[in-house]
């Protein structure tokens, strides 16, 4: 915890750098990824404080919409389209990610019941035809596919993508290697960007 208490204390020595943000926020891009600490978005995007609006979730799940019921996922999402106008909406899920890895190998989560139906909002299983796999490669990818066809389903995200406002992308992230892989529809596949 020290050296991130040391960063801190110096952190706000410059405030020359950070006056301009006090002026608002126009981030062009949401950032859905998972909570995992070792996904960083601005490390892996180069992305500046106030350019990119972030979502991080266990699982980088994206929860069925609800009118009636209020989450701050939803909130954060609507906001994002409604109030900021982002132009894109990035998924990223990543390798080795203990929320996809725990729901493919079917794991007990009795004792984080918390954890447990929160997973339950990932939809179906990601499917894996190698359920040893440590990276879960193939299942986050597939996980990544059915959060961004679970985002369709905010009123907000499908009017923007219907007036040809909004794109999303479904991204993969290797925590071992650094590389970003991007959904490519015409070859329904992960590709390096």
């Amino acid at each position: 915890m020290q050296p991130l208490i040391d960063n801190a204390r110096t952190f706000g020595q410059r405030p020359e750098e950070f006056a301009k943000l006090a002026e608002g926020q126009s981030p062009q891009v949401l950032f859905i990824t998972c909570s995992d600490s070792r996904v960083v978005p601005a490390l892996i995007t180069g992305a500046r404080p106030g350019e990119l609006f972030e979502l991080r979730t266990a699982g980088n799940i994206v929860p069925p919409y609800g009118a009636g019921t209020p989450t701050g996922e939803a909130a954060t999402i609507e906001y994002a389209v409604n109030v900021l106008g982002v132009q894109d909406v990035v998924v990223c899920g990543h390798s080795h990610c203990g929320a996809v890895g725990a729901l493919v190998r079917g794991d007990d989560l009795a004792a984080v019941p918390a954890v447990r139906d929160w997973l339950a909002h990932a939809a179906e299983d990601p499917k894996a035809s190698d359920p040893q796999d440590p990276t879960v490669a193939e299942a986050v990818q597939n996980h990544v596919l059915t959060q961004l066809l679970r985002l369709r389903s905010y009123p907000c995200v499908e009017r923007r993508l219907t007036a040809g406002q909004l794109r999303l992308h479904g991204w993969y992230y290797e925590v071992h290697t650094g590389r970003v892989r991007a959904h490519r529809a015409e070859t329904d596949s992960f590709e390096a960007l």
